[in-house]
């Protein structure tokens, strides 16, 4: 079989209190279809939570508009620790995560009379307006104008669109974002000092910033959901930076890992065992079956990008569209590379909250 990859999932949000959090993301990012509430362990995870199993509060949701959406993410049996440094522009992991908007002017109009934390307007580097959001928790959120909607409503943005991930290495890391995730086309490559960054909390370094997205469709189950994405990568110069999950657990706060949805898990092992970034965690090679989350199921691995950063994988198997009718869509049953109708996709309104 081949790689079949739907697009960016979801992106990771480790919180302190997940109904909190999703609250904010429901009326900021208009993320009101819940595909998972649900209150487990974290079995799985043992080599980023220093070996222990972990209780957890998770909470999955999308925004119908399209991209990817949230996964927030509360420990329960471990007290939840925030960085001990302040998180730079540059400093190694997820800085910030991409939200895509139809207009930047009215969505920042939008947000401005909620009075929330907001940046300036900027002009990206390949075209078009943005700006920066931060939620109740101090993390950032990049609104850019992106396209592909799968279903417009009033609000003012979809879902999200990518990450800025702060690297080392811009080279190195943009061979692994490419040769494993097919961001193979570059929009914009510079080197210099940039007023956003600045305002962010890096004035007077220089940076080499590169945004990536790919040039053919992306194919599999969710295309049209998830749409097409982004990935910044930004390398500060001359100045030191650190690793932004250092000496911390996956799950505490902050962006926490950057998830693609695809078919083709043995394949996709194989892929990153050649590449030279083994998966560090791997659902398939000790269940004989599927993992259960809630109400959807499937397999998932991570691996780490050349930084550390955690990139997940997710074979969904199968996902419930009309929940309190029992209703999934069996996603074994069809071709891998095959996009979920349209039609059947739109019947997740009915797990809006």
């Amino acid at each position: 079989m081949a790689i079949y990859n739907s697009g960016i999932q979801q992106i990771g949000i480790g919180v302190t209190n997940a109904d909190e959090a999703w609250k904010w993301y429901k009326e900021y990012f208009n993320t009101d279809i819940v595909m998972i509430d649900e209150y487990a362990k974290a079995e799985y995870m043992l080599p980023y939570t220093d070996n222990q199993v972990c209780d957890r509060h998770t909470i999955l949701a999308v925004n119908l508009q399209g991209g990817g959406g949230f996964e927030i993410w509360e420990h329960r049996s471990h007290t939840p620790t925030p960085p001990a440094f302040e998180v730079k522009p540059g400093d190694l992991g997820i800085f910030a995560c991409k939200i895509k908007c139809k207009n930047a002017a009215q969505a920042y109009h939008f947000y401005k009379q909620k009075n929330a934390k907001l940046s300036p307007m900027y002009k990206a580097l390949n075209g078009g307006d943005y700006f920066y959001i931060k939620d109740l928790y101090g993390n950032v959120f990049q609104i850019v104008e992106g396209n592909a909607f799968f279903r417009v409503s009033l609000h003012p943005t979809g879902g999200a669109y990518g990450a800025v991930i702060g690297v080392s290495d811009m080279n190195r890391s943009i061979r692994f974002y490419r040769n494993i995730l097919g961001y193979d086309q570059v929009l914009s490559d510079q080197t210099g000092e940039f007023d956003d960054l600045s305002f962010l909390g890096a004035p007077h370094t220089e940076f080499r910033r590169v945004v990536l997205t790919h040039s053919k469709p992306r194919m599999g189950a969710f295309a049209h959901l998830f749409g097409s994405s982004q990935i910044e990568l930004v390398q500060a110069k001359g100045v030191p930076v650190r690793k932004i999950y250092e000496n911390r657990w996956w799950g505490d706060p902050g962006f926490i890992h950057l998830c693609f949805d695809i078919r083709g898990m043995k394949e996709m092992r194989e892929r990153c065992q050649e590449e030279g970034y083994p998966f560090t965690v791997d659902t398939e090679s000790i269940l004989e079956d599927n993992f259960d989350m809630g109400k959807a199921a499937g397999n998932f691995a991570y691996n780490e990008d050349p930084d550390g950063t955690l990139i997940e994988y997710v074979e969904t198997h199968k996902i419930p569209v009309m929940q309190k009718w029992g209703i999934f869509i069996n996603l074994r049953k069809r071709k891998p590379g095959k996009s979920v109708p349209d039609w059947m996709l739109k019947f997740l309104r009915f797990m809006r909250k």
